[in-house]
């Protein structure tokens, strides 16, 4: 018995001893340890199918009884990191506070961090770079303000007032602040800094280039079903359909946008709720509108979120509780099998720039409203034009009044950036 307990003690210390090695592989990049470590990732990688199924069999029995046979969905790697820093007690717990699973698809679940990046409570003015005497700035400003103001007030527009924190390039230049302040990257996909710069993102021109003559965003959604706590059984105006119907109301008479709000339904079929084929569905009906009007720029997919009951996305916003709302991007990449062909999107540059360039709005004018930017694998119909969104907008646990509260903030800001607000 003691030999043998010798033994997987031995066996635990030779895994801890590799995965060591891999780690350090990653972090001494460009060395010759780091092609090392790339090997012995490799002969890791290469053994996981039986050997991490009797791994998981031997050292976890239950399990691997309640899993059966089928198929693990993590790479042997990261299963052992996984075990690696269930080791340390802190660690569950962080896991814990951290993540929560959230449904954005019928049979694909993402796991998402619910804290988002801290907000500084000091504004932060862009600096571009240029001498300014204070006083010529100062009044340069308030002429601007003025300005804006009266433009605001002939067109009915609602005026903004910077009450959060205006982020420097300096800051957006740095790939790390960025991509831990703004995205959660899903485990199923991946970015680097030649996809996410903020440089080239924010110089992306997101304005409309058509008038008002012709319509210019269409909004539908994928999931036309999505209720919220008080929505009425069989009433879509008291669904994710009805908060479509006023953001596309405010973006007609408070904008002057020409709007068309596709109100079809294409995951309720036969009587059933069935989301299996609600993306195909939705795209083989938005095509033809899109074809017909090839006048329309931005198309919005207007979704609300899936949360544990006892999460409650709410801010509050012009003294009225309003729910939080969330970009999301599908990067037809997988961390696995790098490039997604068969769902190829040429717009993904483009979607991340329209998202940023929103994020970085709400960040300015309503701090507290907008979770961080999710990223995942698949294209969820983002290819349909450059200017293309998928807003999950509050969840199942919020109220009709909170989530057409939030249409007004998420009007302003696409104003801001469709017309080239700064």
């Amino acid at each position: 018995m003691n030999r043998l307990k010798k033994a997987l003690n031995g066996a635990v210390w030779v895994l801890i001893g590799v995965l060591g090695i891999y780690i350090l592989g990653y972090g001494v990049k460009g060395q010759s340890f780091s092609r090392a470590a790339w090997a012995c990732t490799r002969i890791l990688t290469n053994a996981e199918g039986e050997l991490q199924k009797t791994a998981a069999k031997t050292i976890y029995p239950g399990l691997a009884f309640t899993a059966g046979d089928r198929e693990l969905s993590t790479s042997f790697e990261e299963f052992l990191i996984r075990r690696a820093a269930e080791i340390f007690p802190l660690y569950p717990f962080i896991e814990r506070q951290e993540v929560y699973q959230t449904e954005i698809e019928s049979a694909a679940t993402k796991e998402i961090l619910m804290e988002g990046g801290a907000h500084d409570e000091n504004e932060i003015d862009i600096q571009t770079g240029e001498a300014f005497d204070l006083a010529e700035k100062v009044e340069q400003e308030n002429q601007a303000a003025q300005e804006l103001a009266a433009l605001d007030e002939q067109v009915g527009r609602p005026a903004g007032e910077i009450l959060g924190v205006e982020y420097t390039m300096e800051q957006l230049a740095d790939f790390e602040f960025l991509r831990n302040s703004f995205f959660i990257v899903d485990p199923t996909t991946d970015i680097t800094g030649d996809l996410l710069n903020a440089k080239r993102l924010l110089g992306k021109d997101m304005r409309l280039s058509t008038d008002n003559s012709q319509p210019q965003i269409l909004i539908f959604h994928s999931h036309s079903q999505e209720g919220f706590v008080d929505s009425v059984p069989g009433d879509n105006s008291t669904t994710i359909v009805g908060v479509g119907d006023y953001l596309t109301e405010i973006l007609q008479n408070t904008y002057g946008y020409n709007v068309i709000h596709n109100r079809d339904v294409y995951d309720f079929i036969d009587g059933k709720l069935d989301r299996s084929r609600a993306y195909t569905l939705a795209e083989e009906a938005i095509a033809p509108i899109l074809e017909q009007y090839p006048s329309i720029e931005v198309v919005i997919d207007l979704h609300r979120d899936g949360v544990p009951e006892d999460t409650h996305l709410v801010t509050e916003i012009n003294g009225k509780p309003t729910a939080q709302i969330m970009f999301f991007n599908g990067l037809s990449y997988s961390k696995k099998n790098g490039p997604i062909e068969y769902l190829y999107n040429p717009y993904v540059e483009d979607n991340l720039a329209l998202s940023l360039q929103l994020k970085l709005d709400c960040e300015k004018f309503y701090p507290g409203f907008t979770r961080r930017i999710y990223l995942k694998s698949l294209r969820y119909n983002l290819h349909m034009r450059p200017k293309s969104l998928l807003i999950e907008a509050g969840a199942q646990t919020n109220t009709l009044e909170e989530m057409k509260n939030a249409m007004e903030p998420l009007a302003f800001v696409l104003d801001q950036v469709l017309r080239g607000e700064e």
